[in-house]
């Protein structure tokens, strides 16, 4: 066996072990004419990251990803409230949709290339993309961040974006969100580099900080959907939906709602 299959192979064991670790291939998400039979939509979704999904002072979730379930529960099955909210962590976030516990995911998820040969993606409903945020009143755009600290995620994709664009600034690793926070709360760096979907409810929680108006890149936020051909009409209408709500701009409105920067 030579090199490339050995590497297939082990491909394929670790795509078993990951959405399969039961070592049932059989289970599946819903279809739509299930989902109408029963009456509700399952959607996986996070409550820790404002302002996409979080819970507020009362316990309810919300934010725009929990708008945008409940919007397509009111269009698929006619009402706001026939869904069905299901929690989950970061790396479960795709395979839930493989074992039947939700019907789709929407939790911040970036459609790639490399997922979309597991799941399928709706059209977009936020472009998410890696900013800077400061508490320096000094530091305005990225010109102003030559020469200066900034925190970035061990092993990010920011880095290389950061280093494109701002080549003199020097990088400070970070191993999560609150050390860079802490760095930066403390002024040990001058600023952090992370996603604008989360920095935007950091400066909503703590106004003497401000987004820098230049996204370092852009990168599709989608609904995860299971692939399959008796899947088709569960893809096609949540995209349809989709697909109007950002013709009628109400997208947009929900996205200016929630503050996104």
């Amino acid at each position: 066996m030579n090199k490339l299959h050995l590497v297939l192979s082990a491909t394929l064991i670790l795509i078993f072990c990951l959405f399969f670790p039961g070592g049932n291939l059989t289970v599946s998400a819903a279809t739509m004419a299930e989902i109408q039979q029963r009456g509700y939509l399952n959607v996986a979704v996070k409550d820790n990251l404002r302002p996409l999904a979080f819970r507020d002072s009362k316990g309810n979730l919300q934010g725009l990803e929990i708008d945008l379930a409940k919007g397509l529960a009111s269009d698929l099955l006619g009402k706001a409230d026939a869904v069905k909210f299901q929690l989950v962590a970061n790396s479960d976030r795709l395979p839930v949709v493989f074992n039947q516990q939700v019907d789709l995911a929407i939790a911040r998820v970036t459609a790639t290339e490399s997922r979309s040969r597991i799941v399928s993606f709706s059209v977009p409903y936020y472009y998410d993309g890696a900013a800077i945020v400061t508490k320096n009143t000094s530091i305005q755009g990225l010109k102003d961040v030559n020469n200066r600290k900034i925190a970035v995620l061990n092993h990010s994709s920011t880095i290389s974006y950061l280093k494109y664009f701002i080549p003199s600034a020097k990088l400070i690793s970070v191993n999560s969100y609150e050390q860079g926070w802490e760095k930066t709360a403390s002024n040990q760096v001058d600023g952090f580099a992370a996603d604008v979907s989360v920095l935007s409810g950091w400066v909503q929680e703590h106004p003497e900080y401000h987004i820098l108006p230049t996204k370092l890149s852009a990168e599709p936020l989608s609904v995860v959907m299971p692939k399959g051909l008796q899947y088709d009409e569960l893809r096609r209408n949540v995209n349809e939906v989709i697909a109007r709500y950002t013709v009628t701009d109400w997208l947009k409105q929900r996205i200016e709602y929630w503050g996104f920067r």
